[in-house]
């Protein structure tokens, strides 16, 4: 099955994890959730960063893991995936999974989110998790919310 495009812009504000994500595999990973072409830009950001995004947009103050700012939709999917590198490490950690693949998981699910899914009732956080597990399967990962 072909993949949509995807223009990519990979920026890592914080470099730690970088060998961890080569653009060949944060490409495979957009574009098996990508359900049309896109133009992707991934910042792995510091937790310093990552708060302060989440505090000016959402209104939470803390570093999360991944942050979508999306700005179309269709005909071509355009989004910010905003990843907090400390916050990954440390959701890797304590679910005892490496921590590409859990980069792997926060790219999925942001795209996801740039696409108009979401979670916040049960019937949309049951159809993103389950689109979510499908395309983690497909990539040879193991079900997120299957451990």
């Amino acid at each position: 099955m072909s993949r949509p495009e995807l223009s990519l812009s990979l920026q890592f504000a914080d470099p730690r994890h970088k060998a961890l994500l080569p653009r060949h595999k944060v490409i495979r990973w957009i574009r098996a959730a990508l359900e049309l072409p896109g133009e992707i830009a991934v910042r792995i950001v510091d937790a310093e960063e990552g708060r302060q995004l989440n505090r000016e947009f959402r209104g939470k103050d803390y570093a999360t893991n991944v942050l979508t700012f999306d700005y179309s939709h269709e005909p071509v999917v355009g989004a910010d995936l905003v990843i907090c590198a400390e916050v990954v490490a440390q959701e890797a950690k304590d679910l005892g999974i490496a921590v590409a693949d859990h980069y792997a998981q926060m790219l999925v699910h942001g795209t996801l989110h740039a696409q108009g899914y979401d979670h916040e009732e049960d019937d949309e956080a049951e159809l993103m998790e389950s689109r979510e597990s499908e395309i983690m399967l497909a990539l040879g990962f193991a079900d997120p919310y299957q451990r």
